[in-house]
């Protein structure tokens, strides 16, 4: 999958988990979200681009993407 598609999804996530005003709970949700509904090949593709650039990715996303990358 196009990284640039990827981004795209993992901003839209966070979009949604933005609403929530506790921002460590928005990326728990937004890491969460991406661990169940993504394959394991679109998470080390996302996560590669979050650690070499990750210019694209809202704030909240890279967050999220950094707890993945943690776990």
């Amino acid at each position: 999958m196009k990284i640039e598609t990827l981004v795209k999804m993992a901003n839209d996530i966070g979009n949604f988990f933005n609403a929530e005003s506790n921002k460590d709970i928005a990326a728990e949700g937004v890491s969460k979200h991406i661990l169940r509904s993504w394959h394991p090949k679109m998470r080390r593709e996302i996560i590669a681009y979050c650690k070499e650039d990750g210019s694209a990715l809202s704030e909240l996303a890279r967050t999220a993407i950094n707890k993945l990358d943690q776990a």
